[in-house]
């Protein structure tokens, strides 16, 4: 059973960055397509990037183009999200998830993917 851990969570000020990580345990992610997905409070889990399991492939939305950098290390089972020039907008919950079929579809929707980790909180204030 593929096991996810995310860390690297934090507050920092608008315009900073941070770099999440997510650690597998259980089965190797080479096969996995991999996703991040955010949930503010009040609001529905939303899909933020994506990444096939070759590495190919890519998705992000539009609300983080551009800032944010998805990308995986399958020697280390892990995988990251850098996000940087964040903003008021981006504070949220931050989940890691796995997907058996090693795809990144172009819509990130939660219904594709079939393992989570816990999450990790980011926040962004001055």
């Amino acid at each position: 059973q593929l096991q996810l851990v995310e860390s690297g969570g934090g507050l920092v000020q608008p315009g900073g960055s941070l770099t999440l990580s997510c650690a597998a345990s259980g089965a190797a992610l080479d096969y996995y397509g991999i996703g991040w997905f955010r949930q503010a409070p009040g609001k529905e889990r939303e899909g933020v990037s994506c990444i096939s399991s070759s590495g190919g492939s890519t998705n992000y939305a539009d609300s983080v183009k551009g800032r944010f950098t998805i990308s995986r290390d399958n020697a280390k089972n892990t995988f990251f999200l850098q996000m940087n020039s964040l903003k008021a907008e981006d504070p949220a919950v931050y989940f890691c998830a796995a997907e058996r079929l090693g795809g990144c579809p172009p819509r990130i929707r939660m219904q594709a993917f079939d393992y989570w980790g816990q999450g990790t909180q980011v926040g962004v204030s001055s």
